[in-house]
């Protein structure tokens, strides 16, 4: 096992806060502990980087970026990240998820059926469709980045960290890049430019392998997958039943044929699980199982798996399966197997096998002394050539420059005999820092050159982004991807951005700032609220366009009396003229009915109390002149009898 890579961690506080129990996978990029979180008092997982990673500027940069925008993904299918730092080495804390990986289930010989396989790309392709909508690919859709929960509920992880890594300067094992090809697009492959379909189309591979065990196309080299990944289509198997139609949809050639979207996909699986029988519990294959070696393993290698053990169990587990072991000893046998010469591609092309076919091998034994013949002699002629004058000046050896810096480069340059030009570019490396040279380290190069080394001048300068209409979540993730950072958040109204999105930023989009560098915004708070306007007096028509003119919303209310206002105009609203409503709100307004006129009654030779009692009964009041107020009898009034007078005047009558 080649784990002597990453120490083992166990027993250590990182951040003062997430204790490492126990690992429990390890890959080309980093171990995966079970750990506690001390002050929650529950169990995570917690992925540890390779420690080579916290020296490479660039990639902590990236690393930073892409962990705030894996933390602000919220979906029940995708893993969720607590939290994420450095502490002598990056690290992300995650949920732990006792179902194992899909990764894990396969090597240990399980299978999924067509529906169960159906049922996890349903999940896998709505969680992608939500990621995608906020404009993250994934770019490693793979079985060690599908997880379960101990219900089988399956669980993307690793989103943005596969974009970090290929954006680093460290470079990974070559296993691990062998194990990206097993799942790449074509467009991966070619070196073009990401989009969601190219998660759509790894997706396809891994329902493929799912479900038969083997990945359509996967060669023995990565030269070899990655061709035989752009020359064709995915066909799937007819056993696949209605699953078929899916993943060849989602596996053409050119992005333009596949589904356009993950929710597209994510539909057309769901019509295919219409058809088969509900899909049987999950065969998990646990969070102990055998490490996660997706990244670099053929489906045909074996599985060790690691026993579960209680978390407090002293005894030690069994050492872990480094998943790049075995693709690395393969890739470096490869490139071997290529350096051997044209005598073994001849034996290959002739379909032969030295250890079957035992008369040919001893025919290439005795061809080798007369090559080794030709070859001395070849090389001898050369030496006199050059020893003669007749050839060029001594040639020398243009040595390894990336990785080092400027001076030593330079000096490394000049010590073989060659000239140096220097060409600065903005780079994410580290100031001084040598990222590429003109010509490649071991060619034979006869002169002074000069070699030109491309030397890191550090990040340049960043184009703000616009965050207009978003949220402030979503402006700290779009600076986040963008490598700027988040400054103080103030709140204020607004007449034209709505509530809770970005109404203003420091820096204006298109401007160009150091990285790392905070940008304030300022979030809308809705419009300020709007004094109502006095209707009083107005018709119904000219109090509605008032009020639309100021944005509120209308309601006529029922009628009332008013001795002041004409019947017909606006009497009263019930939100008083003058006084802030919120922007939008609903003005109620009255409209009057004119002065609330009575009638006089005749109370002519009426007793004076029944007179008095018959006029007050209609809402006027009464008052008796001089007179015998007990048993006299009304002989007039004022105002006259049947006169029409306002509720609440008074009636003089005159007693006989």
């Amino acid at each position: 096992m080649a784990t002597s890579q990453y120490g083992d961690l166990a027993g250590r506080v990182l951040a003062g806060r997430y204790r490492l129990l126990a690992p429990i996978g390890t890959g080309a990029s980093g171990r995966v502990y079970m750990a506690e979180d001390v002050q929650l008092r529950r169990r995570v997982a917690v992925k540890v980087l390779h420690a080579a990673l916290a020296d490479d500027a660039g990639f902590l940069r990236r690393f930073r970026a892409e962990a705030q925008v894996a933390a602000s993904l919220h979906h029940p299918n995708i893993m969720t990240v607590y939290d994420w730092g450095e502490d002598g080495v990056p690290f992300m804390v995650l949920e732990l998820l006792e179902g194992g990986s899909l990764r894990a289930l396969l090597d240990q010989g399980s299978r999924l059926s067509v529906a169960q396989a159906a049922h996890v790309g349903r999940d896998v392709a709505r969680a992608l469709d939500y990621a995608h909508r906020r404009g993250i690919v994934h770019r490693d859709i793979k079985p060690a980045n599908l997880l379960f929960d101990e219900h089988g509920v399956v669980r993307i992880a690793d989103f943005g960290l596969a974009r970090a890594l290929a954006e680093a300067s460290w470079t990974e094992p070559m296993g691990a890049m062998f194990g990206t090809a097993r799942y790449a697009s074509p467009e991966q492959a070619l070196g073009a430019p990401l989009d969601a379909r190219s998660d759509l189309y790894s997706l396809a591979l891994v329902l493929v392998e799912s479900v038969s065990g083997r990945i359509p196309f996967a060669g023995d080299t990565t030269i070899g997958t990655l061709t035989a990944r752009t020359k064709q289509p995915i066909y799937a198997d007819p056993a696949l039943g209605p699953l078929r139609a899916v993943i060849e949809q989602a596996g053409r050639l050119e992005r333009d044929e596949r589904y356009p979207d993950a929710s597209t996909m994510a539909t057309a699986l769901d019509d295919a699980l219409e058809s088969l029988p509900p899909p049987l519990p999950m065969p998990l294959a646990g969070a102990r199982d055998a490490d996660d070696r997706d990244p670099t393993k053929l489906a045909d290698q074996p599985t060790q798996a690691i026993t579960a053990i209680p978390y407090d169990d002293a005894e030690p587990l069994p050492a872990l399966f480094d998943q790049d072991a075995v693709e690395r000893s393969r890739a470096e046998s490869g490139a071997t197997a290529v350096v051997a010469g044209a005598g073994a591609a001849a034996g290959a092309r002739s379909g032969t096998s030295g250890r079957r076919h035992g008369p040919t091998m001893a025919s290439t034994r005795r061809l080798v002394p007369l090559v080794v013949a030709v070859v001395l002699a070849l090389a001898l002629f050369a030496s006199v050539f050059a020893f003669a004058g007749l050839g060029a000046a001594k040639p020398h050896s243009v040595p390894l420059l990336v990785g080092y810096t400027s001076s030593d480069a330079s000096a490394a340059l000049l010590r073989a005999g060659f000239d140096v030009k220097v060409q600065l570019v903005n780079a994410d490396d580290a100031v001084g820092i040598v990222i590429d040279q003109s010509v490649a380290p071991g060619r034979l190069i006869s002169g002074k050159g000069p070699i030109t080394i491309t030397v890191s001048k550090g990040p340049g300068l960043i184009t703000v982004p616009n965050l207009a209409t978003l949220t402030a979540a979503a402006a700290k993730v779009r600076l986040a991807t963008a490598g700027l950072l988040l400054g103080t958040t103030t709140s204020a109204f607004s007449s034209t951005v709505p509530l809770g999105q970005v109404s203003g930023q420091s820096a204006a989009p298109g401007a160009h700032l150091a990285p790392d560098t905070p940008v304030n915004i300022t979030v809308s708070t809705g419009h300020a609220p709007v004094p109502v306007p006095n209707l009083i007096g107005k018709s119904s028509s000219d109090a509605i366009v008032a009020l639309k003119a100021l944005g509120f919303k209308y309601k006529r209310g029922a009628d009332v009396f008013d001795n002041s206002v004409p019947k017909g105009f606006v009497a009263k609203s019930d939100q008083a003229p003058g006084s802030n409503q919120p922007f939008g709100a609903t003005i109620v307004y009255h409209l009057s009915k004119g002065p609330d006129l009575v009638k006089v009654p005749d109370v002519r030779g009426e007793n004076v109390a029944v007179a008095c009692s018959n006029i007050r009964a209609v809402g006027l009041q009464c008052h008796a002149n001089s007179g015998n107020v007990v048993t006299g009898v009304v002989v007039s009034e004022t105002p006259h009898q049947n006169a029409m007078v306002l509720r609440g005047s008074t009636v003089q009558v005159t007693i006989g």
